[in-house]
């Protein structure tokens, strides 16, 4: 876990590393309830609540108010109510809270809102699948909770067997999310194929999850450059697509997942 690194980002270190002791215990499918009965819960750690700072103003009183953006399980997504959001970041944003002793407001955001919500105060921290980047590190601070892993997900029927690197996907149709650190790999490799005299990619970006699985098997793309934990979710639960490649999310280097709170 790594922190960058202010007041809040300091106590959420606190709390990530208090919680990495939490016993989970594996469940034996994902439950997509509202009640999410089988969800993991903490006590307050005094030590993580006093590593904030006593001035640092909460967008809501006695509240952690925090932004996800429901996409796909495992990691994020809306319940059989279609209004609670589930999944593996809430959970982590529930035991935030939890262990610093405050209720929890999880506000769900279009991925693109994230940013200009987090630096104007409208929420105290994000959880949403946030890679850490350098660019984003001029922003916000950040207290990292996994490793960021894509993958390269196409038809299980497909021909494609192995993408490792750029000239693998040269002359194919790739969906990927817009604005997002997939696309920003996914777009380098591009231009390093057309610097060396190989096809284009076609880039394709869509609404959802469930457009992006029609254009898959309808053969209107190739493959699906996305967070892995998703893909592979999907792959597993409806058995139409394979992985055929993986790669780090801060590719050439490794990257991090991680909290993003306000810079100071």
């Amino acid at each position: 876990m790594t922190l960058y690194r202010k007041p809040l980002s300091l106590a959420f270190g606190a709390v990530l590393s208090a919680i990495a002791f939490v016993s989970v215990a594996p469940a034996a499918e994902f439950d997509l309830s509202p009640e999410q009965p089988g969800r993991i819960h903490t006590e307050k750690s005094d030590k993580a609540a006093a590593a904030i700072s006593p001035n640092f103003k909460f967008a809501r009183e006695g509240y952690l108010t925090v932004a996800t953006s429901p996409w796909d399980p495992p990691v994020g997504t809306y319940a059989t109510d279609a209004k609670t959001v589930v999944g593996t970041d809430p959970d982590i944003t529930v035991l935030i809270a939890e262990t610093l002793g405050l209720k929890l407001d999880l506000v769900p955001v279009a991925w693109a809102d994230w940013p200009l919500g987090l630096a104007s105060g409208k929420y105290d921290a994000v959880v949403s699948n946030v890679t850490v980047t350098e660019e984003r590190k001029e922003k916000f601070d950040f207290s990292t909770y996994r490793q960021d892993v894509l993958g390269f997900y196409v038809k299980a029927d497909s021909k494609i067997t192995s993408i490792k690197e750029p000239k693998d996907i040269a002359g194919l149709r790739v969906i990927t999310g817009a604005g997002t650190n997939q696309e920003k790999v996914l777009l380098e490799w591009d231009r390093e194929n057309v610097a060396a005299g190989l096809k284009p990619v076609e880039v394709q970006y869509y609404d959802d999850s469930a457009a992006s699985q029609l254009a898959l098997q309808s053969g209107r793309a190739d493959a699906e450059f996305n967070p892995n934990a998703t893909l592979a979710y999907a792959a597993a639960v409806k058995g139409k697509t394979k992985l055929v490649g993986i790669v780090s999310g801060g590719w050439p280097l490794t990257a991090e997942i991680a909290v993003a709170t306000r810079k100071g």
